[in-house]
């Protein structure tokens, strides 16, 4: 399961193995999903309003935000679009192109057209089936430096990054999937993950921490602990220039893991997670201490900062760590874009396990329906 190339299609998938993935994978997208829900309602309030306005524990459960309960943000949104631009890049791959962070940017080119557009334009076929899903049409406090840095047609990059001086969450929030791609070696998944938030966040800490991230996910879906998984992430920053932020802020999650019980307070010494790094360590921090899904992802919400994004941070390492069936069946049920969110989980863990039956340079309609989904182009 884990192959030496840049491409998990190369690898030997057992049945086993496979639905194991798969898991990962649903838990992964699902459990990023709920706790960004969880937090959508409550993410610009103090604790103290929390706690004023359902009580004592703070929020227990999905409370209204955007018209519903259940509401995903921009968080979920760009996550399901970094997901199809990786089995895009799978897809075109076959046509001789290889360049991931290209693929990546066009589909957050994709989701910025969402924050513009009224809907779905049946014109652009390229643009595939994730795209034309009527329900991400919709602004759920968009973070400016995305916004910014996907309004025209230059990507940005390590050499040249878009909005150098920003290290908001927004790289964090978004670069779980990077991680997932089981079969690639972890340096390169840091590399692309890197990449991707440079994009639209040029500031050291913001991809350093998009980077830590993914490699964090990467080793969980490996079935590391997730203490070891972190420990290869600050590994990795060790000789990295501008490292010095990220580093700290997962060196100050592990140490306040032994400094007594989990409470609100102690998640909130970690930061507000409106940047990179400090999203990064309350997400890892409340992951750590989970006594269950339900446990981290609450304590992952209920802190007067960027909640939905610490709590999207949280879940995606629960549910790679645990996969889909240790969430919580009730916020499982009533998570906006359910059905979506799982069509895209199958469909990535199917590309990663078995891409050849799909597609290949020989048979370049070997399903045509796949090319519809994922058009090359």
């Amino acid at each position: 399961m884990t192959g030496s190339g840049s491409s998990g299609n190369t690898a030997v998938w057992g049945r086993a193995e496979q639905q194991d993935f798969r898991s990962r994978v649903r838990g992964c997208l699902l459990g990023g999903a709920i706790g960004d829900a969880l937090g959508a309602g409550v993410e610009f309030d103090s604790l103290s309003a929390i706690r004023d306005a359902h009580g004592p524990d703070g929020v227990t459960g999905y409370v209204p935000a955007y018209g519903r309960r259940g509401a995903v943000t921009d968080d979920t949104q760009m996550t399901l679009f970094t997901v199809d631009g990786l089995i895009r890049a799978h897809v075109r791959r076959d046509a001789g192109a290889w360049h991931p962070p290209s693929d990546v940017y066009a589909a957050y080119r994709r989701w910025a057209a969402t924050q513009r557009d009224w809907g779905p334009d049946e014109r652009r076929k390229d643009d595939g089936w994730l795209a034309r899903e009527e329900w991400l049409y919709a602004r759920r406090a968009p973070g400016n430096a995305c916004l910014t840095g996907l309004a025209d047609d230059r990507m940005g990059t390590l050499e040249q990054p878009k909005n150098p001086g920003s290290k908001g969450c927004g790289t964090v929030m978004r670069s779980a999937p990077f991680g997932l791609l089981v079969g690639w070696e972890p340096q390169l998944v840091f590399q692309l993950s890197m990449e991707c938030a440079a994009q639209t966040h040029g500031h050291p800490t913001a991809f350093l921490s998009a980077g830590a991230f993914a490699v964090i996910v990467h080793a969980l879906t490996r079935g590391v602990s997730l203490d070891a998984a972190v420990q290869q992430a600050l590994a990795m920053l060790a000789d990295r220039p501008g490292h010095e932020e990220t580093t700290e802020a997962l060196k100050r999650a592990l140490g306040t893991v032994r400094q007594g019980l989990p409470t609100p307070e102690r998640v909130e010494s970690l930061g507000e997670g409106w940047t990179a790094e400090e999203a990064l360590a309350m997400g890892v921090y409340c992951a750590l201490v989970a006594e269950d899904v339900r446990h981290g992802l609450l304590l992952a919400v209920n802190h007067g900062g960027d909640s939905d994004s610490t709590g999207s941070v949280c879940g995606n390492l629960l549910g790679v760590q645990h996969g889909e069936t240790a969430l919580p069946p009730a916020w499982v049920t009533e998570l906006e874009g359910r059905p979506t969110i799982l069509e895209l989980a199958d469909d990535f863990a199917m590309e990663m396990t078995q891409g050849p039956a799909l597609h290949s340079p020989a048979t370049p309609s070997h399903s045509p329906g796949w090319l519809q989904r994922y058009p090359r182009a």
